[in-house]
């Protein structure tokens, strides 16, 4: 079987689509798979359900929920009571955010390591499984308990990827993509980095200037700081046209010292 977690939640095996009823079926579901194999409590399930303030029923619908998913999943996963909760052993079946981050990892050691073709393949397979915001389809108490740290997995994946491109000196074709996620994310000093070393490399001098003071507004308003280090040090490098051309790929360094700095919480939505 396969299941899905980024994007909407689902379960196939095959062909078919196992039927899941609702977002509360959907949210159990994603709960248990979430906990890779351990127990989930019936508390902690019955808060991703109803929040704090469950109806009297809740353990007895809770039950009908996890009976109606060990029937549907079948005999290719087993779903049984463990102590204070419940407990999901999928087998050998695959999930799709397990796969992702096995990709997102190897792809951030080939970037490491220097091996940027690879680590720009890797990490655009890893990339490539997302179908839409993670956990689509669950309770608004289970979304925001998980779906942000899956969203900034993602986007450090994301800049990973761009990373390894700009190193292979792919600088033209990066421009659109980036320019969309720093609309989405004004606030990732990594992304605004990348962009602005993108435009500096296509000529574009006074538009990556430009871009960095929109993002120094942007941080002292929302957040009231100033931009890190790394991102000044490059706004002066392109000041005065000393930032590097690309070097051979064995050599080629990080973009920005710290690519990832995240200055503030991610917006909702996978914004692919």
């Amino acid at each position: 079987m396969h299941f899905t977690l980024l994007g909407s939640v689902s379960a196939e095996t095959g062909a078919r689509v196992v039927a899941l009823d609702g977002n509360k079926q959907r949210t159990v579901f994603a709960a248990l798979l979430l906990a890779h194999g351990k127990v989930v409590t019936d508390e902690r399930l019955i808060r991703f359900v109803w929040g704090w303030d469950p109806p009297a029923s809740s353990v007895n619908q809770l039950y009908t929920y996890v009976s109606r998913l060990r029937t549907r999943l079948g005999d290719g996963v087993r779903l049984e009571r463990g102590g204070p909760g419940y407990r999901l052993d999928i087998g050998d079946s695959t999930v799709d955010w397990e796969t992702f981050r096995e990709l997102a990892d190897a792809g951030g050691a080939e970037l490491r390591a220097g091996r940027y073709a690879e680590a720009e393949r890797g990490l655009a397979a890893a990339l490539a499984l997302w179908r839409g915001p993670a956990l689509t389809g669950v309770t608004e108490q289970l979304a925001g308990a998980e779906a942000p740290r899956m969203e900034e997995a993602r986007l450090c994946a994301e800049e990973h990827r761009t990373e390894a491109a700009l190193a292979l000196g792919r600088h033209t074709e990066t421009v659109a993509g980036l320019t969309r996620q720093v609309a989405l994310h004004p606030l990732r000093e990594g992304m605004r980095g990348q962009l602005m070393t993108a435009l500096y490399r296509c000529g574009r001098q006074a538009e990556a200037l430009a871009l960095y003071e929109a993002g120094r507004r942007a941080l002292a308003e929302e957040l009231g700081i100033d931009p890190g280090p790394a991102l000044r040090g490059l706004y002066e490098e392109i000041l005065r046209g000393a930032l590097p051309a690309p070097p051979a790929p064995e050599r080629v360094r990080s973009v920005l010292a710290d690519p990832v700095r995240e200055a503030g919480p991610p917006p909702e939505g996978a914004g692919a």
